[in-house]
């Protein structure tokens, strides 16, 4: 450790990071194929970024809200004019000696999860540099390594299954597929019939009811690891009767979006299996609550994606080192959707393995500026 990191790391343990600025960027990176569910189609990634700044330290994050609200509720410019009008005017210029010092001014605003979460994870960054410790460290992870799989949009069944041989081949070790009504038992089918041993999973994105229970049951024979999210994504209620139905575990997403949902969720057996995405479900702090009670409960999770680029990528990967996290989950190489990322460092899998970024501490990957320049479609700075 240089004498300039312990400096910093003393003054943090004593005083805490007194917040100094913020940078607010919207981007739009190119993905290089249309990537299709059953809510539509995406060409291009676009997502806020924020860097929060203060005695010498970034902070940076990704939100993971959409443009308009197909996901869950929050858009881009709502979360806009929350973070601009609220939220970083309530912590530009105070200090804070923990991340969780941020919740009473997180707390008070209902819902807004997704704007709440690209806060907190950005001052989780900024905490653990100044610590001079990797992010996962601070949440208490316990792997170099996390086992990742891929996520295939809809496409036909020929299609699919190139997509499939080329996953196969690069050694990811689950499978995932994008299903909808109309396309589903047959693509599932073909797929299995390929490949009868892989792990398979499918992800309905909330495009199912319970009318729908015989397609749901006729996926049972195809031994998936978990349907994904088939019901609504306000529903839990409707999810245990079809768990009840159901020989495959049913995996909640949308649903999930607090540790007391998940207890709801487990204790009605709504699901076996819960997908944390650390920007949905409010930061970091929440998304450890979620992982503590699946496993009290005796239920695995994973890290579920949302398309980020390589700063929400790696904080994805320091999540997914903590111990629960035991089935793979969606980051893969970035490779495979970007041609260029917004960081300078590749993040990349190696037969399904993808390692903890470490090039310094925090998130242990930095901004390429110079790229990220080029897709920034609107720029925003905070002061005190």
């Amino acid at each position: 450790m240089t004498e300039t990191s312990q400096n910093t790391q003393t003054n943090t343990m004593r005083s805490g990071i007194l917040i100094e600025a913020a940078e607010l960027r919207v981007v739009s990176l190119p993905l290089l194929t249309p990537f299709v569910i059953s809510t539509g189609t995406m060409t291009s990634k676009t997502f806020l970024l924020l860097v929060l700044k203060g005695e010498g330290l970034e902070g940076i994050a990704e939100a993971v809200m959409d443009p308009t609200p197909d996901y869950l509720e929050e858009t881009i410019p709502g979360a806009m004019g929350f973070l601009r009008d609220v939220l970083l005017p309530s912590i530009i210029g105070k200090r804070f000696s923990s991340p969780y010092e941020l919740e009473p001014y997180l707390a008070p605003w209902r819902g807004h999860r997704m704007s709440k979460a690209v806060v907190e994870m950005a001052f989780w960054d900024m905490w653990s540099k100044s610590l001079n410790v990797p992010l996962k460290a601070v949440l208490g992870g316990v792997r170099e390594r996390v086992d990742v799989g891929v996520s295939l949009g809809i496409a036909s069944i020929n299609e699919t299954l190139d997509r499939v041989d080329e996953a196969v081949a690069d050694g990811y070790k689950r499978t995932k597929l994008k299903i909808a009504q109309g396309h589903d038992v047959k693509l599932v089918a073909a797929v299995r019939a390929r490949y009868p041993d892989i792990k398979l999973t499918v992800d309905a994105n909330t495009d199912y009811g319970l009318v729908d229970l015989p397609t749901l049951q006729a996926l049972d024979e195809f031994n998936l690891d978990y349907i994904e999210q088939p019901l609504a994504f306000d529903d839990i209620h409707d999810h245990a009767q079809v768990q009840a139905a159901l020989k495959t575990a049913i995996c909640l997403d949308e649903s999930i979006r607090s540790a007391s949902d998940t207890r709801k969720a487990l204790e009605m057996r709504a699901g076996r299996v819960i997908n944390i995405k650390v920007g949905r479900v409010g930061g970091f702090a929440e998304a450890r609550a979620i992982h503590d009670v699946s496993a009290a409960f005796g239920a695995p999770v994973w890290c579920g994606g949302m398309l980020e680029a390589g700063i929400g990528r790696a904080h994805n990967i320091h999540l997914a080192t903590l111990a629960n996290f035991t089935k793979p989950g969606d980051t893969s190489s970035a490779s495979r959707y970007f041609k260029h990322d917004i960081i300078n460092e590749p993040l990349e899998a190696v037969h399904g393995e993808m390692p903890v970024p470490s090039n310094g501490a925090g998130i242990g990957v930095s901004l390429n500026y110079d790229y990220l320049t080029t897709v920034t479609d609107h720029f925003e700075a905070f002061s005190r």
